[in-house]
């Protein structure tokens, strides 16, 4: 089945059997006595004249049938095919006689090229993944790591290929964990599902812990079982959960505490207040025939009460929502929050908007509130001098920022106990799909930014 050709020490042509007729397409008749140049590419002739002369000379060749090395012969079609090959040396007294076994291999190089091609797409897609794959064998060594994994972690996959999967589990969990692929492997069965809300946590590099969701499959291969893992960093998802698990918990204490509030000044302020009135009416009413100076004077008593009830009323009133948002719109009860945050704080607070911008509910009120909770955040810890609100109906976002001059935070530090801080203003803004970010160094002051998506009914003039 192998192609067997013999040359003299000139590299002719001598023995040239069917299978090389075959495989280089040329007839004996027309081979033999030939130079087997013919049968090699031009580009490689210098090195196999090399290679032939070394070996008569020394009788060390590389090339050995079924080895690594391929080289490549020519057809009679100028074809180049790639082929197997082994040589032998004979002394005879005309001189050394060289045979050749050849064996074409065009459809084994072309599956292994093919197979580095599929493993090179296979190894792209797993690097280009957005989470992290790992795969472990039975030992739980790791033998894969993709660049999502080397991000989540921190660390190379040169470092910890060949490591145990310990390195990137926090300790108190590494029984644990062992247990379950264990278990997993005995019975196929995990508990571990991407998406189910399951949480885990890993270890990064740097001894930071984090939040992650995982699933993992195995994979039965002669060398033993595969556990191949999927995660999912979710530390920014736990965060979120937490923020607006504790908002939920504190805006329903402040509701409860607003509506104390409300109930004893209705009660202390305006129920006295009216209490008063109605005795001092029917002190009236009792003394009408009387001295009229007294009348008078009780009577301005009277009035000057139902002022304060009155102005106790409306504070009450503009505390729960001010009037003036129903009444006049966006715009005024913007300029009139400034004005009231100056009069309370003595700072000073500049206003950036078009006076003729408006917006339909629900957007006005939520715009509204994000300005005044971000005023009433800079009056308690900014500790500013000047603030400065900006509004902008940019295309179809409403783009609002509040900036203070401010001792500025650091956003590393977290959100401070029982504060609701910017999760409020976040949610409020989530409730219309929108976002807030937040911009500040210590010593360099505080930007809150708004951005909110606004339909076609959400803006007018």
């Amino acid at each position: 089945m192998d192609a067997i050709i013999s040359v003299d020490e000139a590299q002719t042509i001598l023995l040239y059997n069917n299978a090389a007729e075959k495989i280089f397409g040329w007839p004996a008749e027309q081979a033999i006595g030939q130079r087997l140049e013919m049968l090699i590419p031009e580009r490689f002739q210098p090195a196999h004249a090399v290679h032939v002369k070394r070996f008569a000379e020394t009788g060390v060749t590389s090339r050995r049938m079924s080895g690594a090395t391929v080289v490549y012969g020519r057809r009679s079609t100028g074809e180049e095919f790639p082929v197997d090959a082994s040589i032998s040396q004979v002394d005879t007294p005309e001189g050394k006689l060289f045979t050749v076994i050849l064996r074409d291999v065009s459809a084994r190089v072309h599956a292994e090229q093919q197979q580095s091609r599929l493993a090179a797409r296979l190894s792209g897609l797993i690097d280009s993944a957005m989470d992290g794959i790992i795969t472990l064998d039975q030992k739980q060594d790791i033998i894969l790591y993709n660049r999502a994994a080397e991000k989540i972690f921190g660390w190379p996959s040169a470092e910890v290929m060949g490591r145990s999967l310990d390195v990137l589990l926090p300790q108190r969990y590494r029984q644990g964990h062992f247990e379950h692929i264990r278990r997993f492997a005995t019975l196929g069965v995990t508990s571990r599902r991407m998406g189910d809300g399951t949480v885990i946590y890993g270890l990064r590099r740097s001894g930071e812990e984090f939040p992650m969701e995982a699933s993992i499959s195995q994979l039965d291969v002669p060398e033993g079982k595969l556990f191949t893992v999927i995660l999912r960093d979710v530390s920014e998802r736990v965060r979120a959960q937490q923020d607006l698990a504790a908002f939920a918990t504190e805006a329903s204490a402040i509701r409860e505490q607003e509506k104390s509030r409300v109930a004893r000044e209705l009660h202390d302020e305006l129920a006295q207040s009216l209490t008063a009135l109605k005795m001092d009416t029917i002190w009236v009413r009792e003394n009408l025939g009387a001295d009229g100076p007294a009348t008078d004077r009780k009577l301005g008593e009277m009035l000057s009460m139902l002022d304060a009830s009155v102005a106790a009323t409306r504070r009450i009133a503009a505390d729960l929502r001010p009037l003036v948002l129903d009444d006049l719109g966006l715009m005024p009860a913007i300029e009139w929050l400034v004005q009231n945050f100056m009069q309370r704080t003595g700072m000073v607070c500049e206003l950036e908007a078009d006076e003729e911008l408006e917006l339909h509910e629900p957007y006005a009120t939520a715009v509204f509130r994000i300005v005044q909770e971000s005023l009433v955040n800079v009056a308690k810890h900014s500790r500013a001098s000047r603030v400065r609100v900006a509004l902008e109906l940019a295309g179809p976002e409403m783009l609002l920022s509040v900036r203070d001059d401010g001792v500025g935070f650091s956003l590393a530090g977290g959100r401070k106990p029982n504060s609701l801080g910017l999760a409020g203003l976040r949610e409020r803004a989530q409730l219309l799909k929108g976002t807030i970010s937040v911009h500040s160094e210590p010593g360099r002051g505080t930007t809150i930014e708004a951005r909110i998506p606004v339909s076609d009914a959400g803006a007018g003039s």
